[in-house]
């Protein structure tokens, strides 16, 4: 991270006459940037730590070998989820990228991390022709070649529902039944049987997974053991948590951040 040129701030990078620039800040956890929007389109990326980012329809939960796509004007409020350096992109909306209008989150390889890096050593307004030119056209092949990764949580319009996965998202580790649930949605059973596909594309049990599944990853960004966010998730045994998680990312908790750890 040495000899990094933290450019301006984030507001005045949106005027900066060049297709893309680059930011970096750093945060604790716990901190929170509130509900705002850009009119240029953003990467939002840190090399280091957990993020949890909510937008309109979603809540999605961002580790380090991860990037969040977020199009012009689109609100979103961040949540630092451990200790997190962050190092941004923001995107011209002239910029023609086929990630389209709609939020999604990226696997950032290693070249694009270090094409980020090497674009914070430039000023704002970088020369053109020049490095950060360069810089630029590369980082735009990669992002348009980037595998798009699931890590999202749909967030439901309708309040009953939305009362329903509030419950879930606060206590992550406490199994509940639907009918178990209906009483503080002021629905019945089998009104949230319906809405879960219908609001979330998801049923009951897929949607509380992906919560588990985004609750392990900050945890695991802050350093905790498997025993323990195993127990605090509510399974029987760190095996049963890790034969679930193999499952979803295909390689266990313990490898989870060293696959992703690029030369």
């Amino acid at each position: 991270m040495t000899n990094t040129v933290m450019p301006r701030s984030p507001e005045a990078l949106q005027y900066v006459p060049r297709p893309i620039v680059a930011w970096g800040g750093h945060y604790a956890n716990g901190d929170e940037i509130p509900p705002h929007t850009h009119p240029r389109a953003q990467l939002l990326y840190a090399v280091e730590g957990v993020m949890r980012v909510i937008t309109p329809n979603s809540v999605w939960t961002i580790p380090s070998h991860r990037a969040l796509w977020v199009p012009p004007n689109v609100e979103h409020h961040s949540f630092m989820m451990s200790d997190l350096e962050m190092r941004t992109l923001y995107v011209s909306a002239d910029v023609p990228l086929s990630l389209g209008k709609e939020c999604r989150a990226i696997s950032v390889s290693g070249l694009l991390r270090e094409l980020i890096l090497g674009l914070l050593q430039e000023p704002a307004e970088y020369p053109i022709p020049g490095r950060g030119e360069h810089l630029t056209a590369l980082i735009l092949m990669e992002i348009e070649r980037a595998a798009t990764q699931a890590v999202e949580i749909p967030w439901p319009q309708d309040r009953r529902l939305q009362r329903v996965c509030q419950l879930v998202m606060d206590e992550p580790g406490i199994k509940r039944t639907i009918e178990e649930l209906a009483d503080s949605a002021g629905a019945s059973a089998r009104t949230l049987i319906r809405l879960f596909p219908k609001e979330t594309g998801l049923k009951y049990h897929q949607w509380a997974q992906q919560v588990q599944l985004a609750e392990a990853l900050c945890r695991l960004g802050r350093g905790e053991g498997i025993a323990r966010i195993a127990s605090e998730l509510g399974y029987a045994s760190p095996s049963a948590f890790s034969a679930m998680f193999k499952r979803n990312f295909g390689v266990t908790p313990n490898h989870y951040f060293s696959k992703h750890v690029q030369p």
